[in-house]
Formats: C-alpha cells, sequence, structure tokens
C-alpha cells in the first residue's frame, strides 16, 4: 500500500483525484503502478487501477494477470472492477471506501456478485486513514 500511496501523491498539482494503484505478483514484486490520469491525459479511462493493470499486462505479454493482486488507495469503480474481473485479478487490496461509487462493497460489490463467472477476494481498510486524509486535503483545496 506504501507504493500506492505513493503513486497517490504524484498527481499533485495535476488537478487529478489523488488515487494510487499496484498490480504485484505472488512474491510481491510490482508488475504494474499507476495514478488518476484522467486530466493530466484528458482520458475519462485513466483510473489509477486501469494505467496500473495495462502496464502490468504489458509487463507480462498476457492480459491475464492470475496469482496478482492489485492494491489500490479507493476503493474501485464499477468501471474498475469490470477491468479486475476481465483481466482475471483475483485479489483487491484497497485503502479508503468509495461509499458513492464503489463497487467493492458499498455502492455495489461487483467483485463479489454470485451471478458473474469470476469472483474476487476483497480486503478493505488497509491504511485507511491515510488514503482518507489524501482525499481529504484534495477536496478542501478545491472548496
Amino acid at each position: 500500500m506504501g507504493r500506492a500511496l505513493a503513486e497517490a501523491a504524484l498527481t499533485t498539482g495535476t488537478g487529478d483525484v489523488p488515487v494510487g494503484a499496484v498490480v504485484v505478483d505472488a512474491t510481491g514484486t510490482v508488475l504494474g503502478a499507476g495514478r488518476n490520469r484522467r486530466e493530466l491525459d484528458a482520458d475519462p479511462t485513466a483510473h489509477a487501477e486501469l494505467v496500473a493493470i495495462r502496464a502490468a499486462a504489458a509487463r507480462l505479454g498476457s492480459w491475464r494477470l492470475d496469482d496478482t493482486t492489485l492494491i489500490v488507495t479507493l476503493e474501485p469503480c464499477s468501471m474498475c472492477a469490470g477491468a479486475i474481473l476481465q483481466s482475471r485479478i483475483p485479489r483487491v487490496v484497497f485503502g479508503a471506501w468509495d461509499e458513492k461509487a464503489g463497487a467493492a462493497g458499498s455502492a455495489y460489490d461487483l467483485l463479489r456478485d454470485g451471478r458473474l463467472p469470476h469472483r474476487v477476494e476483497v480486503v478493505a481498510g488497509i491504511r485507511e486513514s491515510e488514503s482518507v486524509a489524501m482525499l481529504t486535503e484534495f477536496f478542501e483545496q478545491r472548496r
């Protein structure tokens, strides 16, 4: 989670919401890292999770990210949850809950929906206070 928080901090000055993500293998080696880049890249799909997933897939040369873990500072949204499911990531660890748009247990629970063929283990609240603090500071500065 430390690396994901460091990625989130790199959004300072870009106008992007401070969210960071990493994809690691079973040994903890970082396969891909990313941060929100929607404002920076003018790309509505440039969420931290998608940036990290794309980097990991490129490094592995495969869209299947079996035996990996996605670590992200904010609960994934429905778009990111869909990408997690499609890339076969079996485990997601996140910091802060997103009560408005989260899709890993708060507003929705796509990652563990029994109607879908692939389910994901979800671990929530890891270094939550640090993740929340970054988000709170960002939104307070924008007001």
